[in-house]
C-alpha cells in the first residue's frame, strides 16, 4: 500500500473536507485507520473500495453525521467536534441508502424533493413558494425522473429513488455533494443515463465540490477528477485519477490481479486471465 498523503493539519483556504490521521474505532475494530484527505472546492473525487473498506463511514465523517474517535477532520472550514453540526450540515447535499429507508413511504416525490429546504424528511407545516417548487421539479427533471413529481415515495423502484434522493440532494445548492452509491440498483440504461447526467453537473464550473462513492470503475461518471482508494480502513492511493487509478493500485485495493482499461473517459476493469 502507498503512504498516507502527506498534509498539512491545518485545511488550505479552499479545503472542502480535509481529515488529518483521522481514526474511527468501534470497540476492537478500527473501520478507518489514520487517514488523510482533503478534497478542494473544484474537485469531483470517487471514492473506491471493496465491502467493508470503510467508504460509508468516511462518508459519515464528511457529512459531519460522525466524529472521529482520534484524529482532526474540518468540514467547510470548521472542525468537527469545535462547532454545532447544524451550523455545517445545511450546506451539505447527501444521498445514502441510510437516508433512503428514512423516507416516509408515503411521501410524494416533489415533497421529498422540496423538504431538504428545512432539512427534514416528511412535510409537516413547512411553508414553500413557487419558486422552492419550480427549482424542486427542474432538478427532478436534470435527474431524468420529472413524471415521478406527484407519485409517492413508496411506489418508486430503488433505481427511481436514487435519482431522487440525488435531486433532493442538490435542492438547498450545497457547498458539498455526497453521492454514497448513487448507480446502486440501476439496470444498465439507467445506469448509463444516470452517469451522463452526473458527467455533466461534474463539468458545470458552478457545481459543488462533489464526492462519489462507488464499488465499481465502471460507474465512475466522465469528469470525474480524483480518487481516493480504501482498504480495511486505510488509505491505499489518493490523488488525481490519471495518476492514480491504476492498475497496481486497484490490486492492491481488492486483492485481485485486474486488468483496467479506460476509453472516452470511462474506466473498465476485470480480472487478469
Amino acid at each position: 500500500m502507498t503512504e498516507s498523503p502527506a498534509l498539512s493539519i491545518v485545511p488550505a483556504p479552499d479545503s472542502v473536507v480535509h481529515l488529518f490521521d483521522v481514526t474511527v474505532r468501534r470497540g476492537p475494530a478500527v473501520l478507518l485507520d489514520a487517514v488523510r484527505w482533503d478534497v478542494r472546492a473544484d474537485e469531483r473525487w470517487v471514492v473506491l473500495g471493496p465491502n467493508g473498506a470503510g467508504k460509508t463511514t468516511l462518508v459519515q465523517i464528511a457529512a459531519a453525521q460522525l466524529h472521529p474517535t482520534s484524529g482532526r477532520a474540518h468540514v467547510l472550514g470548521q472542525r468537527l467536534g469545535a462547532v454545532a453540526v447544524s451550523e455545517i450540515r445545511p450546506f451539505i447535499g447527501l444521498s445514502s441508502a441510510a437516508l433512503a429507508a428514512r423516507v416516509p413511504a408515503a411521501e410524494k416525490v416533489i415533497d421529498v424533493v422540496v423538504s431538504a429546504g428545512y432539512g427534514v424528511l416528511g412535510r409537516w407545516r413547512e411553508r414553500y413558494d413557487e419558486l422552492d417548487f419550480g427549482r424542486a421539479g427542474e432538478l427532478l427533471a436534470a435527474m431524468g425522473v420529472t413524471g415521478l413529481a406527484d407519485r409517492s415515495y413508496g411506489t418508486l423502484s430503488e433505481g427511481e429513488r436514487k435519482r431522487v434522493l440525488a435531486a433532493r440532494a442538490l435542492m438547498t445548492d450545497p457547498e458539498l455533494l455526497l453521492l454514497d452509491e448513487p448507480a446502486a440498483g440501476l439496470d444498465l440504461g439507467g445506469r448509463e443515463d444516470l452517469l451522463k447526467r452526473l458527467s455533466l453537473l461534474a463539468d458545470d464550473p458552478a457545481s459543488p465540490a462533489t464526492v462519489l462513492v462507488t464499488h465499481h470503475v465502471e460507474e465512475i461518471p466522465v469528469g470525474f477528477t480524483h480518487v481516493l482508494l480504501l482498504r480495511d480502513g486505510a488509505v491505499v492511493a489518493a490523488g488525481p485519477m490519471a495518476a492514480t487509478l491504476t492498475e497496481q493500485n486497484l490490486a492492491d485495493t481488492f486483492g485481485t490481479d485486474l486488468e483496467l482499461q479506460s476509453r472516452d473517459g470511462r474506466f473498465f476493469a476485470h480480472a487478469r486471465s
